[in-house]
């Protein structure tokens, strides 16, 4: 049987409890979690070891078009984040972060360790909000009225087309909406956050909530700001028609982990 690979689910702060913590914790593939430091006083690598036959490249391909797997991966790594989370600053890495072994892990921390305890020090004392802005979904969808004249001496094809030049009014008059929902939002942002992602909307097996998803936005908040920053930028779609703004958090900064990683980070326009 193959030896183990390493899992890494986050670097972090030390801590004095941390190792305490973690002790019976299990992870991916429930698997205990332990720490690699190259000192008690160094930032650590949270890990885990696998098994190969599903973590190496050929078992990752496999498993990827598996969705329950994937999903039953994502909420295991979440599960460890947020514990160590709740406990010192952490910098989670990417779902699937897979190392040779724990003596390859050491060398990545060893090689990486300026960069990482430069993001750890931007993160510092900040949480993750996503803010997801969607044109709903009546707006797609609303019926175009059967062919036959609507009004006296309307033929049933001039009809159909006044009612389908409507339908796409209402469309681009929700885009619009969306632009000012986001507007609205950054503008927020400006007051509250110190760092923000745009990621790409989400479309297809990804798109759970009903209506289009036309923004897709991770803030970093000081944590003491979140409940205010949350509570305006729910508020940014007051008033405006076939809009919904959708506040998520406060989660660890997934988004926030290394520069420019997984981002889209566009001007942010909103386009029928």
């Amino acid at each position: 049987m193959p030896e183990p690979v390493t899992y890494a689910y986050a670097v972090a702060r030390p801590h004095r409890d941390l190792a305490q913590v973690l002790t019976g914790l299990r992870g991916v593939a429930n698997a205990p979690v332990h720490l690699i430091a190259e000192d008690e006083d160094d930032i650590v690598l949270v890990v885990s070891a696998v098994p190969a036959a599903d973590f190496r490249e050929d078992g990752l391909k496999r498993h990827f078009e598996d969705l329950d797997w994937l999903e039953s991966v994502a909420r295991a790594h979440h599960s460890v984040v947020e514990e160590v989370a709740s406990l010192t600053g952490v910098l989670p890495l990417r779902l699937a972060t897979v190392y040779l072994d724990d003596t390859r892990a050491r060398e990545v921390l060893r090689s990486e360790g300026r960069v990482f305890a430069e993001r750890l020090d931007h993160i510092a004392g900040q949480v993750e909000w996503g803010v997801k802005i969607y044109v709903e979904e009546s707006v797609h969808t609303a019926s175009v009225p059967p062919e036959s004249p609507q009004e006296p001496g309307l033929t049933p094809g001039r009809a159909y087309l006044g009612s389908r030049r409507r339908q796409r009014s209402d469309r681009e008059a929700a885009y619009r909406a969306a632009q000012e929902a986001a507007d609205r939002v950054r503008d927020t942002a400006r007051a509250f956050a110190t760092d923000r992602v745009g990621h790409r909307p989400q479309q297809g097996v990804l798109a759970e909530a009903a209506g289009e998803n036309v923004v897709n936005d991770a803030y970093l908040v000081p944590r003491d700001r979140g409940d205010a920053f949350r509570a305006e930028a729910a508020g940014a779609s007051r008033g405006l028609t076939g809009v919904r703004v959708e506040v998520t958090g406060p989660w660890a900064p997934y988004s926030f982990a290394m520069p420019g990683e997984g981002a889209d980070d566009t001007a942010g326009g909103v386009a029928p």
